[in-house]
């Protein structure tokens, strides 16, 4: 089995240590027994083709899998032909970057809040993501994941049922799970190991099972109020916010599941990673 843990973006230790490049980023994370990595572009696509495909090379000498979160400004639902098009240029930025540093997934957020109207706003997202797709396909980058995410805020578009509509539209998108996400939503819904299983499989019911064993999942502490998530933390207050790693720990281990979890905790998401892998290594089955 292949679990693959890591970090979005770089941590605050990371800078404290005297580094500022994200090549640096893949020896880093692999001295502290991290395997994934997942690169920023949350601002915006602005790494060049030259820096990606050496942050590519390094990522592979490491064991490194790469993948990358494309810009927030996506919106699918918009109604502005202009945010169309650069929705469509943000996602399509995002999967040439991917290209160029050999990255399996593009990570995004569907965006916009849906209004009165929920489905009306998701039916035009559908629409907007297809001719995407579309586009995708004709530049030859239907090879790269899309992973949908799953939202932490009530009035966004982006629920475990949406995201699941949204990969139906095409092979290559996926699922990205954000576990904290859908704990803010739920205002508290994952507590035990029943509560992990139902959502894995209502994917599995959805995409096949193969969809749950090759999981792209976001894991972290999600401050929340009634309308879903506030802000991110970091381990040292989990216990105020949850949700517990344990119980899907123990799922993975039980589905022989192959995920990739990215830890994104406030400032420590490499550490916190790391003790992600130690409660999960610490479960290993007796055999």
């Amino acid at each position: 089995m292949s679990v693959k843990f890591g970090s979005a973006g770089a941590p605050d230790s990371f800078y404290a240590q005297g580094y500022k490049s994200s090549l640096d980023m893949p020896g880093w994370l692999a001295a502290m027994g991290l395997n994934a990595y997942e690169y920023q572009c949350s601002r915006g696509v602005k790494i060049k083709e030259e820096m990606a495909r050496e942050l590519g090379e390094r990522a592979r000498r490491y064991g490194v899998a790469l993948s990358i979160h494309a810009p927030y400004y996506i919106n699918l639902s918009t109604e502005e032909p202009d945010k169309k098009v650069k929705t469509k240029g943000y996602i399509l930025d995002s999967l040439r970057a991917a290209r160029w540093m050999g990255a399996t997934t593009v990570v995004f957020h569907p965006g916009g809040g849906p209004g009165v109207d929920r489905r009306g706003a998701f039916d035009r997202a559908k629409v907007l993501f297809k001719e995407i797709l579309q586009e995708a396909a004709m530049e030859g980058l239907d090879d790269i994941l899309l992973a949908p995410e799953t939202m932490g805020k009530i009035n966004q578009i982006g629920s475990l049922d949406e995201i699941l509509e949204l990969c139906a539209l095409g092979e290559q998108v996926v699922p990205c799970v954000d576990f904290g996400h859908l704990n803010a939503v739920t205002q508290g819904g994952l507590k035990s190991k029943e509560d992990y299983a139902r959502v894995l499989d209502k994917i599995a019911g959805a995409l096949g099972k193969e969809a749950v064993t090759r999981l792209h999942i976001h894991f972290s502490p999600v401050e929340f109020t009634k309308a879903g998530e506030k802000k991110h933390w970091t381990l040292k207050e989990s216990h105020l916010y949850g949700p517990d790693f344990t119980p899907l720990a123990e799922l993975i281990w039980e589905r022989s599941m192959e995920p990739v979890i990215i830890c994104e905790s406030a400032g420590t998401q490499a550490e916190d990673a790391q003790v992600f892998k130690q409660v999960y290594e610490q479960l290993k089955p007796e055999k």
